[in-house]
């Protein structure tokens, strides 16, 4: 078992509730959005492009701009397009400067966490998890009709969180003095470039394998809950037992062991959730390969994990594998793509250790 470094963790839980109000003020205002759209699919989908892909550019940029903070800067953008949604009727001009927003905040907490984790998934795996509880939120409170000033109230109490995580970083320590080089996890005997593509390209099939999952199961509003949840759960315990038990080990044995779950859980919502848990502990591994061939630019490393989520949920808005036969067999082999490029990409567990 490996030492678990909980230097800093405090960052992630302070980016799980800034990305858990990111998510909540973007759905609530796509719930908003969707109601009175004639083609609610499209602003979906635009929103997925203009938030996801480019979080490469701002994270680029953010790891060239260091003083700024992004995400103090995510949360304003945030409360205007809100504003702008309620007062004004520039619909597609709220809807980019929510998406900037979106990215922004995005990208800090990318940023902050991984700065300060000294090579551990944990920090960012807990920022990365609260995603899930601020989707659903987002969209029980658009369903529900509540006022906007309530999640207003919500953007005003992360302002805090998101000056404070930023102090972690005010002194250039995790700037100036080998910025990422802890994180070490991808596979040395390989081109850095083809140790990104690989990345991607898990993340481009874990997106698409996310809407092919079947769960018939889910009927009510409680069991949407309890699914969000559970991918919440997942994706917080993947970063965690990596740090525990290994990298490798987790990435593999956690796709490997969702895949039965979640092909026999279609109708049976506790077998299902555990696939879905598995499933979710993957993504802090794809963004620790990524920043370990990317040091000193976490910010783009990040944006890349983005744009492959993009092109996995993409064909999703247009055509959709509906058969439990059909999604089980896709389920079965994007499993083994995903299984193949991850053994190749990702070190031995035991090779090295996170510097301490």
């Amino acid at each position: 078992m490996r030492r678990y470094n909980t230097k800093n963790l405090g960052t992630g839980f302070l980016y799980f509730y800034i990305h858990f109000v990111t998510e909540v003020a973007c759905f609530f205002a796509l719930a908003r959005y969707t109601e009175s759209a004639p083609v609610a699919w499209l602003v979906s989908f635009t929103f997925d492009m203009l938030a996801f892909v480019p979080q490469s550019i701002f994270g680029y940029i953010s790891d060239k701009i260091k003083r700024v903070s992004f995400g103090l800067a995510g949360l304003i953008l945030l409360a205007a397009a809100l504003a702008l949604q309620e007062y004004t009727p520039w619909t597609f001009v709220s809807l980019v400067v929510l998406c900037i927003g979106n990215a922004f905040t995005h990208v800090n907490g990318a940023e902050v966490t991984l700065r300060t984790s000294n090579g551990s998934l944990s920090h960012s795996a807990i920022f990365v998890s609260g995603g899930s509880f601020g989707v659903v939120s987002g969209k029980l409170l658009g369903a529900a009709g509540a006022p906007y000033w309530l999640v207003m109230i919500l953007i005003a109490a992360a302002v805090p969180f998101a000056i404070l995580a930023q102090m972690y970083l005010k002194d250039g320590e995790f700037y100036d003095t080998v910025p990422c080089c802890a994180f070490r996890y991808n596979n040395p005997k390989i081109s850095k470039y083809l140790v990104i593509l690989f990345s991607v390209i898990v993340v481009i099939v874990r997106g698409y394998m996310a809407y092919g999952i079947p769960i018939s199961w889910k009927k009510s509003t409680l069991q949407t809950v309890i699914l969000f949840s559970f991918m919440g759960i997942g994706k917080a315990l993947g970063g965690i037992l990596a740090d525990l038990f290994g990298v490798k080990k987790v990435a593999l044995g956690s796709i490997a062991l969702a895949l039965p779950f979640l092909l026999f859980g279609d109708n049976h919502m506790f077998v299902s959730l555990i696939g879905v848990m598995f499933f979710s502990m993957t993504m802090s591994v794809t963004l620790a390969v990524l920043v370990s061939v990317l040091p000193k630019a976490p910010g783009l490393a990040f944006g890349f994990t983005t744009i492959g989520l993009f092109l996995g949920t993409a064909p999703v808005f247009f055509f959709k594998i509906t058969g439990l036969t059909a999604n089980c067999i896709m389920l079965c082999i994007m499993t083994v793509i995903c299984l193949g490029c991850m053994f190749i990409s990702i070190r031995k567990d035991g090779d090295h250790e996170p510097l301490v």
